[in-house]
């Protein structure tokens, strides 16, 4: 048995007690995912975060692209970018850690890192190298009783090894990273941030000194798909979570995140969650007990 599969096997064992679903760890940036059977297809955001199939396998679709990977593949994003993905192999397990660009940026320039900058998709998946495999293996370890200093170090350690490898160009992608750059990361952020307020990619593309053309082109590939969806499924994400949670009605949560129609606001919820608002509410509750 190689090296590489004895570290995967020992964090499976090391994580064996984590109940069903997404789980928080005593290190505020380190998840355990665990599902004992497959999946129907759910839809999420994506956090800025790695993480790698210790076990079983996922199908992920990003925008119109979808991949499948298992033991020892990952799926990586640097922004906030909306996905669907099911659990296509189980028992599944899964340990992810989230990160910053700031965190990204820093190792960077600490690490005296070089990388060949190229336009990508800032969530994609691959396969992990040996040495990737073994930093996580250590960060699982220090789960027993660790210190998070050196949680947190290791978590730098994989940025580093990361962005030293064949995916370093797409966590690291100028467009994202510089303020000076042409503006399409400062747009993708600006979307996040502001998702309940109507704008015109006219005018954004405009105030960033952007062509319509070159906006559409750039925004597409670093989140593979354009302005207006990137926003729509935002604004359903969080409609969704204000109603799981309890905060609002549909109505009301429509209104919230920035539909001023609600039955286009039902008819689109519909159409990325697969049910009706309520419909779908009752279900998700009842999978949480």
């Amino acid at each position: 048995m190689s090296t590489r599969r004895k570290q995967i096997e020992k964090m499976v064992a090391q994580l064996a007690a984590f109940p069903e679903g997404k789980t928080a760890t005593r290190f505020p940036f380190v998840w355990a995912s665990r599902r004992s059977q497959v999946t129907g297809v759910s839809c999420a955001m994506v956090k800025p975060s790695f993480c790698l199939i210790l076990q079983g396998a996922k199908r992920v679709c990003l925008g119109a692209e979808q991949f499948d990977y298992r033991s020892g593949d990952f799926l990586a994003s640097v922004i906030d970018i909306p996905a669907s993905g099911q659990v296509s192999e189980a028992p599944y397990l899964g340990v992810s850690l989230e990160f910053t660009r700031e965190e990204i940026a820093g190792v960077i320039q600490e690490g005296q890192v070089v990388v060949q900058p190229r336009l990508g998709s800032a969530a994609f998946v691959g396969r992990a190298p040996d040495e990737v495999v073994e930093v996580v293996a250590r960060l699982v370890g220090l789960l027993e009783g660790g210190s998070e200093f050196l949680a947190r170090l290791a978590r730098r350690e994989l940025l580093f090894r990361l962005l030293s490898g064949p995916h370093g160009h797409l966590f690291y992608q100028p467009d994202l990273f510089d303020p000076k750059a042409d503006g399409v990361g400062q747009i993708i952020d600006w979307i996040r941030l502001n998702f309940s307020e109507s704008f015109s990619v006219g005018e954004l593309a405009r105030d960033h000194g952007m062509s319509v053309s070159a906006l559409h082109h750039k925004f597409k590939a670093i989140t593979t798909m354009g302005p207006i969806q990137y926003q729509k499924n935002i604004r359903l994400q969080e409609a969704r979570r204000l109603m799981l949670s309890g905060s609002l009605d549909a109505t009301h949560a429509a209104l919230r995140v920035g539909y001023d129609s609600p039955s286009q606001f039902n008819r689109e919820y519909r159409r990325l969650f697969g049910a009706p608002p309520l419909q779908d509410i009752k279900a998700l509750r009842l999978q949480m007990v």
